[in-house]
């Protein structure tokens, strides 16, 4: 048994490989080939583009894939799909991305409202027009093949396009006038795989490894030793899951100490210890942390 793994080809592809490497799978490919290799014999990988991953994985030419909610929506596959687990990863990491529907800084529309019998440039037609459907408004909509944000308001009235910051759209002189998504990165399965014990067990530890990995990528390992007399007072500031592992060392007045923190916080952390008599201070980065 084999599961077939659709991985996402383009701005997600690199960032993809690193995941499922700190999970324990090292991924590869030359620049032209669509056929990567991992070394695991129970998965077979195939680069696709993430705006077709979800049509693929429903018709089960494939078994599972990586790919956005807004491509999962865009081709109307929202519970056709078996949706595993959400992987926060992209650029924006637990950000999700927006589409949203941007005009020239001068144009007179305001609301969803104003659109009626404009012109609207994207990407996204399915998820325009269901947008537009949903709010009772006719307008154009027309596919964009690339640089959408320069079209407005030369080539069409308003655009709709991702976003994270909204930085390029200010440099653009355009404003926001309507958030349509917000999307993150899923791992979706076909169904009837899904359905399948082998096949689902495999996507089950893969589902348990990535997340792993991904839980891993915002903590670290602190350890320290600490005299008796101070321990608890160390303990006390030293953060935990659940609780700081404290083993004796072989000298009766010393104890080891050791938690996993979030790393964001362990420049407070380290001062507080070492007031707290902690010695032998030390860091660790991690792969994954399994809960």
């Amino acid at each position: 048994m084999a599961i077939v793994l659709g991985l996402p080809k383009g701005s997600l592809q690199e960032s993809t490989f690193a995941l499922f490497k700190r999970a324990g799978f090292n991924v590869s490919c030359s620049s032209r080939s669509y056929y990567p290799s991992i070394d695991d014999e129970e998965i077979k990988c195939r680069l696709l583009r993430p705006q077709e991953m979800s049509r693929y994985v429903k018709l089960g030419k494939i078994d599972a894939g990586i790919c956005g909610f807004d491509w999962i929506y865009e081709n109307g596959n929202v519970g056709k799909v078996e949706e595993i687990c959400e992987l926060n990863y992209s650029k924006a990491t637990s950000n999700p991305v927006r589409w949203i529907v941007a005009v020239p800084n001068d144009s007179k529309i305001k609301s969803v409202k104003d659109l009626e019998g404009k012109t609207i440039a994207t990407e996204a037609v399915g998820i325009v027009k269901n947008y537009l459907k949903k709010n009772k408004v006719k307008a154009e909509v027309e596919f964009s093949w690339g640089a959408t944000e320069v079209k407005a308001p030369e080539l069409v009235d308003a655009i709709v396009d991702l976003t994270e910051t909204g930085s390029s759209l200010r440099a653009n002189n355009l404003r926001i006038v309507d958030t349509i998504l917000t999307s993150t990165t899923r791992f979706i399965a076909n169904k009837e795989s899904w359905k399948d014990a082998a096949k689902r067990a495999k996507l089950e530890q893969l589902k348990m490894l990535l997340l792993g990995a991904l839980d891993a990528q915002s903590r670290v390992l602190l350890k320290c030793n600490a005299p008796a007399k101070t321990l608890d007072k160390v303990v006390t500031a030293m953060p935990a899951i659940n609780s700081p592992t404290v083993n004796k060392l072989h000298d009766a007045d010393w104890y080891a100490v050791e938690s996993v923190v979030e790393e964001r916080k362990v420049r407070d952390i380290i001062p507080q210890l070492k007031a707290a008599g902690a010695t032998g201070i030390i860091e660790l980065p991690l792969n994954k942390i399994i809960f």
